[in-house]
């Protein structure tokens, strides 16, 4: 536990205080969390054996950083966890404007103070959350706003000279002495500006309007970086990429269940949506199905990525669609159906890059493909491969549902039907209940009719059955009449 109770130089003198660099605090408290089995990156799912362990270790080696990853992979989270490895408490002279160690005093300021007061120097405590600073770096940047400048304003209240390096008005990195300094999207950063960091890092020397000022900052940076960005919008100049010790890739969630935990982790859903609304994991594996088949869609702009903020909110908007047709319905509680999806494409539409051919698509087209592709995946997950039981010499477990459409019956899954409409028109379907109870007999019923939905969309998705797109829900009807009506529509326009 650090002693703040000292507050003058001297008294810091004689506590036993012991000048220590950044790097060096956070490697010894990172020992100590190690030592103990402790994790001190809390909150961040799926980096345990590849990111967490390079990060562990650049920081024992008292690395600068660079995380480089696409959009969504918890760079800036990562980042401000490293709080978490600072010491609660550091001493700084009073009244500094770059936090000065008041043992090892850098600035004019500090300088002038202790050689003024002496022992009688002032001395703040400084907690560890104000010692990080972010800066997303932008084409607007100046060198100005990180290194710093001449104050015109200072100079004339101080009645000081323009030569007099009092004058100067340090920017972020100075302010940022002894603390994390993290720039964001570094790459956007002008290759001028860049460069102005290039003794930052290595000997510690500020240039600023022609002062040479050897200021040995000590600071902890920490870089983030999207790989497309390197010739996309910008690219981060040699000299400094080779100043950054170590690069850490990051990536996205491997398993289903790695991403579920994330997105569960991360959403915002309120008590009243949780109390009120079941959702099956059926459907939060399929929300999940869908983020990994737009990592692998031809439509979508694999370089940019997809964030895991799709899944997070889908997730809850998926939670508001279900509270809403709740609401309107006049229910007090209900269950998330897989038609409720169609609340989930805004989610989809503002968080993927199209390529050209999607773009030719329209984000709303390719929303709807996506989620098409993860009910196709979802569903060979829980029943027979259609194409394939179609082949087999075993009956087909379909052929009632499919011959019961046939024969000219249809099914509408409406957005706002009640649960009682809504299971009542599952139930019409002939063969579908029995499907169901041979197959997943123990289920609950609320289980069971989210699995007789996802039957008639996997069997659309499998070209078993037309799907039609309502206003206000979907209508299900045999293929072969689901086509004749496309192409007599399709007269009809040209028409």
């Amino acid at each position: 536990m650090t002693d703040t109770t000292s507050k003058t130089l001297g008294q810091l003198k004689k506590s036993g205080y012991k000048v220590k660099s950044i790097k060096q605090e956070m490697r010894d408290n990172l020992v100590k969390f190690l030592m103990k089995g402790e994790n001190s990156f809390t909150g961040i799912q799926g980096y345990d054996d590849t990111v967490i362990p390079q990060l562990q270790t650049a920081i024992l080696s008292q690395h600068n950083i660079i995380l480089l990853g696409l959009r969504g992979q918890a760079k800036t989270r990562i980042a401000r966890l490293m709080l978490n490895l600072l010491d609660e408490y550091i001493p700084v002279v009073s009244g500094s404007e770059i936090n000065d160690d008041p043992l090892q005093p850098l600035s004019r300021y500090a300088i002038d103070l202790i050689a003024e007061m002496g022992e009688d120097t002032p001395v703040e405590w400084m907690h560890r959350n104000e010692r990080y600073t972010e800066k997303l770096a932008t084409p607007d940047v100046s060198v100005a706003d990180l290194i710093g400048d001449v104050d015109p304003i200072k100079a004339a209240t101080l009645k000081l000279h323009y030569n007099d390096e009092r004058v100067i008005h340090f920017g972020l990195i100075p302010r940022s002495h002894r603390c994390i300094f993290v720039i964001n999207e570094l790459p956007d950063l002008q290759a001028r500006i860049q460069v102005s960091l290039f003794n930052i890092l290595q000997e510690g020397d500020l240039q600023i309007r022609g002062f040479k000022l050897r200021l040995p900052l000590d600071v902890q940076f920490v870089f983030t970086a999207n790989p497309e960005d390197y010739t996309n919008r910008g690219s981060i100049v040699t000299p400094l990429k080779d100043r950054i010790d170590s690069q850490i890739l990051t990536h996205y969630p491997k398993t289903l269940a790695l991403s579920r935990l994330i997105t569960s982790q991360e959403a915002q859903i309120t008590k009243e949506q949780k109390d009120a609304i079941i959702i099956s994991d059926k459907l939060l594996d399929l929300i999940e199905h869908i983020a990994f088949e737009a990592r692998k869609s031809e439509l979508v702009d694999q370089k940019s990525g997809v964030s895991a903020r799709l899944t997070i909110s889908a997730l809850e908007n998926l939670y508001s669609t279900a509270e809403r047709r709740m609401l309107l319905g006049g229910e007090t509680k209900t269950h998330a159906r897989i038609s409720d999806l169609f609340g989930v494409l805004p989610s989809v539409t503002g968080k993927v890059e199209l390529v050209y051919e999607g773009e030719l698509e329209g984000a709303s087209n390719v929303a709807q493909t996506l989620v098409g592709k993860a009910i196709r995946a979802l569903f060979t997950a829980y029943f027979p491969d259609p194409e394939k039981a179609k082949k087999a010499k075993k009956p087909n477990p379909y052929a009632t549902i499919l011959n019961w459409f046939n024969d000219g019956y249809t099914v509408s899954v409406l957005n706002q039907a009640s649960d009682f409409t809504y299971q009542k028109a599952l139930l019409s379907v002939e063969g579908l209940p029995e499907l169901i109870k041979e197959l997943y007999a123990k289920n609950t019923e609320a289980e069971k009719v989210i699995l007789m939905e996802l039957v008639l969309h996997g069997l659309a998705e499998y070209s078993q059955l037309s799907k039609h797109n309502l206003v206000k829900g979907f209508e299900f009807k045999d293929l072969m009449s689901g086509m004749f009506e496309m192409k007599q529509g399709k007269g009809d326009e040209e028409v």
